[in-house]
Formats: C-alpha cells, structure tokens, sequence
C-alpha cells in the first residue's frame, strides 16, 4: 500500500524537524511527505531548507486557506494519484519507529477500515490489573487496564453523568470519552471517533468527503466532526501499537476566552452531527454537562495557581453557551 502523510503547520520550525527525524527512522517511509505551511514567516521555509527529507513537498499557503481543516483539504487535493492511504500527523509528535507499519498493517487485517488512528502514549499512566476488577470512585477502567480519572469525570459519575458507551464513541447526549481512554494494549480497537492529528484514512473516502471549513482556524473538534460522519459509511479503528508521543507546543493556540467558546459551540455543532434530533433527556443533558463543566471552571478561578487563565476560559464558556440561545451553528447534514 503506497502512503501519502500530510503534516499541516503553523510557525512551529522546531517540532516539525523533531517529527521529520522521526519519519526518517520509521520502518516503513511515506511515499510523500506533504507539508502545508500556514506560518505568516519564512522560519519553517527556512528550517526545511537546511534540513532535506526524502519525498518531501512543501507549500505555504495564503491567507485565505490559512488554518487546520482548510490546510488539511488543501493537502488533500494535492495527494498523488497513486496514493492508497493518507496520513496526518500534528507538528508536534514523535514517532515510535513502527509507527507507520503498524497502522498500515490494521488495514490489512481489517481491509473494511476506512480510517485508522494511531495511539498516543505519552499524556497518561496506566496499571494493567486484569480482569474481574472493581474501579475507585477516582478510577477508570477498562479490558484489564486502569488509570486516574479525571476531577470532571469523577463529580460527573457522582451525579450521574458519565458516558454511557466505551471510549471512542459518542453517547446520545454527547461529552464521551475520546480514544484517550483506551489503554496501551496492544490491541486494535473499533471506534466511532479518531484524533486528526494521530489519523489515516482510505484515499478514496475524500472523494465524498472533506473536513469542515465551519472549523475555522485552530479548529476545535474538526475531527470529532470528520469521523463522525465517516462512521456512519463505515469501520473506524486506532491501533494502539501504533505508538506516539504528543509533545503539546504552545504556539499557534487560540486565547482562553476563544477556546471556551469554542468548546461549547463546536462542542453543540459536534454533537448534532451524530444526532440531529436527540431526546429531551439527551438534550438535558448535554446542558447539564456543558454548565458543570463550566461551573468547575469558574471553581478553578478560585482555586488554582492558574487563575486568570480558568477564569477566562469560564467567560469563554459561558459566552459560547448563551449564544446558543439566539445563534445555534448551522449543521450542514
């Protein structure tokens, strides 16, 4: 299977070298290697120069596809012909050696496979404990592995909002738990949902489909969206022996109050791709979580070293909530 892998960037010299060196040690090497450009400098031009890769292309973009879904469709349309899978990675991963072997070798075995995500390895401890065992309050687990639960997962299980379904896969009333959930096992897992910046999929597939230009800029959620709607065509999986490290870079991240108001509105637009028409009680729900989530922000304001940054999240957030009243996101079905 010949490959394609498209790294979108934003003035981020450094860490695209860090995970170019690790391409160049992969055991199995792209076919191209596409880098979408849409730095305002010439510091990542610059960097590339110096530094040369084999079946490396590079573009800058203008200002008009500047941002992640509308670098990603721009590479997209520039993917060779002779192209079977395409793969995104963020700027700032590393790569373990087998990266793209592993994730290649998932469409063979599940030649259904639409898309592939690989694993990120690095953001959170787990125990394997076996089976038959009995979580803490403060614990999730899940196939014979465990790890601490988040605060917000742990007060929304107290009153009884967790997710229903298994991680990757999104309930009805939405707020789910991400394939971050699932543990490093080795296994391959189907899901509903991938992360963009860990993702592969099925070349033909973008025949149909493209990421969402209502993600603008940093794009929130853009690939909570794509699969989504991919998965109603068919089987998603991550490979979890597709193994990464996310090294999360600051630059090119939108202010606080941006982000929480993205989190509530691209979070609404999210949810009503996977369900148009949910029930009152779904629809409670999703309310109920969205303010608890925004309550403990304003909590953290009070409580934490951070508190400007929470602070300004929670205005974020509640911002982005009441607009919901007069101004829903138009979901494009």
């Amino acid at each position: 299977m010949k490959f394609s892998l498209i790294i979108c960037t934003y003035k981020r010299p450094k860490p695209l070298l860090q995970l170019l060196n690790s391409v160049q040690q992969q055991s199995l090497y792209p076919d191209e290697i596409l880098i979408i450009d849409g730095s305002d400098d010439a510091k990542t031009a610059l960097a590339l120069n110096e530094n040369l890769f084999e079946n490396l292309h590079y573009f800058v973009v203008d200002p008009v596809h500047r941002g992640l879904t509308k670098q990603r469709n721009y590479g997209i349309a520039r993917v060779g012909d002779g192209m079977d899978i395409v793969c995104f990675l963020d700027d700032d991963t590393i790569l373990e050696p087998d990266y793209f072997e592993q994730l290649l070798k998932t469409y063979q075995l599940h030649p259904e496979a639409l898309g592939v995500g690989g694993y990120i390895f690095n953001e959170t401890k787990w125990d394997h404990i076996g089976k038959n065992y009995s979580p803490l309050p403060n614990e999730f687990y899940f196939d014979g592995w465990k790890r601490t639960d988040g605060s917000r997962f742990v007060l929304r299980k107290r009153v009884g909002l967790d997710s229903d379904r298994p991680p990757g896969f999104s309930p009805e009333f939405s707020h789910g738990r991400s394939v971050g959930f699932l543990p490093p096992s080795g296994k391959t897992y189907e899901v509903e949902q991938l992360m963009g910046g860990v993702s592969s999929f099925r070349k033909t597939i973008f025949e149909t489909l493209q990421f969402s230009t209502y993600f603008e800029g940093y794009g929130l959620y853009e690939d909570a969206d794509f699969t989504l709607r991919l998965a109603k065509l068919g089987k998603l999986y991550v490979n979890t022996a597709a193994r990464l490290g996310h090294y999360h870079h600051p630059s090119g991240r939108p202010n606080q109050y941006s982000y929480g108001k993205m989190v509530v509105r691209n979070g609404w637009y999210v949810w009503r791709v996977k369900n148009p028409n949910p029930s009152l009680l779904a629809q409670v729900k999703w309310h109920a979580i969205t303010l608890l989530l925004m309550g403990i922000r304003f909590g953290n304001s009070l409580t934490t070293k951070n508190r400007k940054t929470a602070l300004t999240e929670a205005l974020g957030r509640s911002a982005g909530w009441w607009s919901l009243i007069t101004n829903k996101p138009k979901v494009d079905l």
